[in-house]
């Protein structure tokens, strides 16, 4: 694992539709709460228009991301909306040149693929968090987390809930809870392993969690992780089914894993959506309910 270069004061960032366009007034409200924050914005495209429900072509999608990795005035890739495409895109990808530009790569949801797949191939830390996926714009508080992060801060810890005791570190993965699923039996399929899991998913039925969670169990990649910390469940509701709900679901396949548990931490659909890097080590603390990051997720100079 190598991290990419942080962020220096008026840095630029190059924005990339990889999956769903994004509407106009949530593409001008975030454009605007970063150049607010000091940073100036390049495209390379319009990533409003589409092509069915994609913002392009997966060619051009790819180029979009591969154009902005070799820019060498492009200091990192926000990715401005998730959706779905990402990995239809990813045989035009080179890891090897992600790897060389080694430039912070942001963004969740389906882009929780990207990220999958820079960690195996690239051997790159990413990072999940902030994308243009509101009207409103992102939040004071999710616009000063992104920027303390990607200038070499290390993290400010997340507050949750605990629902399991126990004290654990290890390096941090995970994402959505559909595409960490779907990354089985691929290339960039996630690796658990002495890892503390994050996840978060929205709009998805207990049943459906029951159902990828029981996936991933089965697939063993569950049996070697040292803790999980579950964020945002927004909208996992099912109107036929009251009951169990998503935490009880989730609690009822996690809590035999005799591993500390903390729900409720500030990251994913829903507010805040705090950034962390994928692939540094932090430590979760099922007493306290805190996941507590032990490092930076950049390199300065």
């Amino acid at each position: 694992m190598i991290k990419p270069r942080a962020l220096r004061p008026g840095a630029t960032l190059g924005i990339a539709a990889p999956a769903f366009p994004i509407d106009a007034a949530s593409l001008r409200a975030g454009t605007d709460a970063l150049r607010a924050a000091g940073f100036r914005i390049r495209r390379r495209r319009d990533p409003t228009r589409g092509r069915g429900y994609l913002a392009g072509s997966d060619a051009a999608r790819a180029r979009e991301l591969t154009a902005l990795a070799r820019d060498p005035s492009v200091d990192a890739i926000l990715c401005v909306r998730g959706g779905y495409g990402c990995q239809r895109m990813l045989p035009g990808l080179d890891p090897a040149l992600f790897r060389r530009a080694a430039k912070p790569l942001i963004g969740f949801s389906d882009v929780t693929t990207l990220l999958l797949w820079q960690r195996r191939l690239a051997g790159l830390v990413g990072f999940h968090g902030l994308m243009f996926n509101a009207p409103q714009g992102p939040a004071e508080a999710e616009v000063e987390a992104f920027a303390d992060v990607l200038s070499g801060s290390v993290p400010a810890p997340f507050q949750g809930e605990g629902r399991r005791r126990g004290l654990a570190r290890g390096r941090v993965t995970g994402g959505s809870l559909t595409l960490v699923a779907a990354s089985l039996g691929t290339p960039w399929e996630i690796a658990t392993k002495g890892a503390i899991l994050l996840l978060e998913e929205v709009g998805e039925k207990p049943y459906a969690l029951d159902r990828m969670l029981s996936q991933l169990a089965a697939a063993g990649k569950l049996d070697g992780i040292v803790g999980v910390g579950i964020g945002h469940l927004q909208g996992c509701t099912d109107r036929k089914r009251a009951e169990p709900d998503a935490e009880t679901v989730l609690l009822e396949l996690l809590a035999p894993l005799g591993v500390p548990l903390v729900f409720g931490l500030p990251f994913g659909h829903g507010s805040p959506n705090l950034t962390w890097p994928m692939g540094i080590r932090a430590e979760l603390d099922g007493g306290r309910g805190t996941l507590r990051f032990l490092e930076s997720g950049v390199q300065r100079g």
